[in-house]
């Protein structure tokens, strides 16, 4: 017998506190994906990894010279504990705008130490 799903939208993580789901896995994004904010070029490359819409940049494709690891983490039930960055750009500092897996699970290895952004990073 299948699992009922539930009635109403709801986040990945719930599907898999709920159902015991995993959302689809990563995918390969081979197209130029640019990340700005404010105008300037935070990141930018052709072999981004998607997961669950967002596009993660792989290290040597980030303008380090803008981040700043911060003491956040959080977790996230199948690709780990995710450690936070603060972008600085003209003199402005967004905290916490950028996130990645140091070590993330199995399922989430082709992540590993890749950035990703919250929308206020314009990725395109």
């Amino acid at each position: 017998m299948r699992p009922r799903l539930p009635r109403k939208v709801v986040a990945p993580t719930q599907l898999v506190a709920t159902l015991g789901m995993r959302p689809r896995g990563p995918r390969v994004f081979t197209t130029m994906v640019t990340a700005t904010l404010n105008g300037t070029t935070i990141a930018a490359s052709d072999s981004t990894v998607v997961v669950e819409g967002n596009h993660y940049f792989p290290p040597d494709s980030v303008n380090w010279e803008h981040f700043v690891e911060t003491d956040l983490e959080t977790g996230c039930p199948w690709k780990g504990t995710a450690s936070y960055y603060s972008i600085t750009v003209s003199g402005e500092t967004l905290s916490n705008l950028a996130w990645t897996y140091h070590e993330p699970s199995d399922a989430a290895a082709e992540i590993k130490d890749h950035r990703a952004f919250y929308p206020q990073v314009s990725v395109a």
